[in-house]
């Protein structure tokens, strides 16, 4: 179900599973966790340099193919901390800007892959939030912190209590989200977006993308992000995309950035 294309330096990765709205299950998260190596691969040798993620038919993904499982058989753990968790690492750790194209439904594992991915764009009609009261369980991949740490404890216990679904629009009203955009406008957006990212300065991308992670992960201050900012400004000077850009400012025409 899950489909992977390479062209014009963006990896493109479907969830192609439309009659069950993209919902995942182990087999999916290994095709998943598959994929992104191969962009992986394509990113080392410098046919990738950015990533678009999205969904096929009428949702991104509605969360954890839970067709045929048993609770009391249901080995919760292997498939959140041994598969979900690792496959989270991995996506928000590519090496290159990462972008998800969302919409419809946007639940569980799948609010858990817009987590671990750089950029994300919503459809204003996407449907956001946490209906595991529903289910007896509780709000995972990642949505507590999401939640928490965009909405504030109050909001975010009032959408796990109520399991009230928001809006694509609401969600980037309040922050969770970059941008939303009308539904039927939505994949075109996120495709020149990320194949702007692809023409750019892609290491320089990836410094920023380190050092985002390093502020919110470490809760860093001001000076001691300076102090980061420089260390990276200091290593990309060495760098061909480097010495472009600033040639191309002084000879006042578009850089031409190679990634490297």
């Amino acid at each position: 179900m899950i489909e992977l294309s390479i062209a014009g330096g963006v990896a493109e990765i479907v969830l192609n599973a439309p009659e069950k709205l993209n919902s995942l299950n182990e087999a999916a998260l290994g095709e998943l966790s598959a994929a992104y190596d191969e962009a992986a691969e394509g990113a080392a040798a410098g046919a990738v340099r950015a990533l678009l993620l999205r969904g096929e038919g009428r949702a991104f993904c509605a969360g954890r193919d839970i067709a045929g499982v048993e609770a009391a058989t249901d080995d919760v753990s292997g498939y959140l901390d041994g598969l979900l968790a690792p496959l989270m690492k991995k996506m928000a750790a590519f090496p290159a800007p990462t972008f998800a194209a969302a919409h419809g439904a946007c639940l569980g594992v799948g609010l858990g892959l817009l987590v671990a991915t750089d950029v994300v764009y919503v459809a204003e009609n996407a449907k956001i939030g946490s209906p595991f009261a529903n289910l007896g369980a509780t709000l995972d991949s990642g949505g507590h912190w999401l939640f928490t740490e965009r909405l504030g404890t109050h909001r975010a216990l009032d959408l796990i209590y109520t399991a009230e679904l928001i809006s694509g629009a609401e969600a980037v009203a309040s922050g969770l989200f970059s941008r939303a955009k009308p539904a039927e406008e939505l994949l075109d957006f996120t495709r020149a977006a990320a194949a702007k990212a692809a023409g750019g300065p892609t290491r320089a991308f990836i410094a920023s993308k380190t050092l985002v992670a390093q502020i919110r992960d470490r809760r860093l201050g001001l000076w001691d992000a300076v102090v980061l900012e420089n260390e990276a400004q200091a290593a990309l000077s060495k760098t061909a995309d480097y010495a472009e850009g600033f040639a191309a400012f002084t000879a006042k025409r578009k850089p031409g950035f190679t990634g490297k």
